[in-house]
C-alpha cells in the first residue's frame, strides 16, 4: 500500500517534465513570432497567445501541488483546453502569412508533443 501511494506521488510531479519543454514553447513563441507581428495583430493575436501561455504555466503549476483527483483533472483538462487555442492562435497566423511554413511546422511540433504527454497524464489519473 505505501509502495502504490509513493508511485502515484512520483509520478504526479511528473507533470513538472512538461515545464521544460513549455517554457522552451513559450519562449521560441514571444521571441520569434509575437515580436514580430505586426502592431495592431501584436496586440490582438498576440496578447490572446500570451494570455494563454501563462494560463498554461499557471495550470501546470496548481496540477503539481494538487492532490485530489477531481481538482487534478480539472487543471489538466484546462491546460489541454489552452493548448488546443493556442494550436488555433497559430493556424490563424499562418493563415495570415504572420509566421513561415518553417516556423509554423517547429510549433506544431512541440505542441503535438506538449499535447501528447498532457493526453498521457489525463489518461493517468482517469486510471
Amino acid at each position: 500500500m505505501n509502495n502504490i501511494q509513493c508511485k502515484k506521488d512520483v509520478k504526479s510531479n511528473n507533470i513538472l517534465l512538461i515545464l521544460p519543454k513549455y517554457e522552451k514553447y513559450m519562449e521560441y513563441i514571444i521571441d520569434n513570432v509575437v515580436s514580430k507581428l505586426p502592431r495592431i495583430e501584436k496586440f490582438n493575436v498576440g496578447n490572446e497567445i500570451k494570455i494563454s501561455m501563462y494560463e498554461s504555466i499557471k495550470c501546470i503549476l496548481m496540477i503539481s501541488k494538487l492532490y485530489n483527483v477531481k481538482e487534478k483533472l480539472m487543471y489538466l483538462n484546462m491546460l489541454d483546453a489552452n493548448i488546443s487555442c493556442q494550436r488555433i492562435y497559430v493556424r490563424i497566423m499562418y493563415k495570415h502569412r504572420y509566421i513561415d511554413n518553417r516556423k509554423y511546422m517547429y510549433i506544431m511540433e512541440m505542441l503535438s508533443e506538449i499535447g501528447k504527454m498532457i493526453g498521457g497524464y489525463i489518461k493517468w489519473v482517469r486510471g
